[in-house]
């Protein structure tokens, strides 16, 4: 049991000496013109897909913008027929009434 206490003390104190040195600096590394090769086309089939998807949503936010426009054109439309119809029964309730004697 001695053993054992006394590894995980020295374990501790080795990670903590561990985790304040600084890490090796990596060798710059060549790429090759086989791997920029494939980066690029990679590259070029992100945009592409980016490009397919940003033209769905504006697609998809242009349908959604006519249909809200036809619902308002709609409202309107009924809005100004109930108008007319009230306008219409005030002239005809107006003209169906006795005018005032003096």
């Amino acid at each position: 049991m001695k053993h054992t206490i006394a590894t995980l003390i020295a374990g501790l104190f080795a990670t903590a000496a561990f985790a304040q040195t600084p890490a090796p600096a990596a060798a710059p590394t060549t790429a090759t013109p086989a791997a920029v090769k494939a980066e690029a086309k990679a590259d070029v089939k992100d945009a592409k897909f980016d490009a397919k998807a940003e033209a769905k949503a504006d697609v998809k936010e242009a349908k959604v913008a006519t249909k809200h426009a036809k619902a308002r054109t709609k409202h309107a439309a009924k809005h100004a027929a109930a108008k007319a119809e009230a306008a219409k029964d005030a002239t005809v309730a107006a003209a169906a009434a006795p005018a005032p004697t003096k």
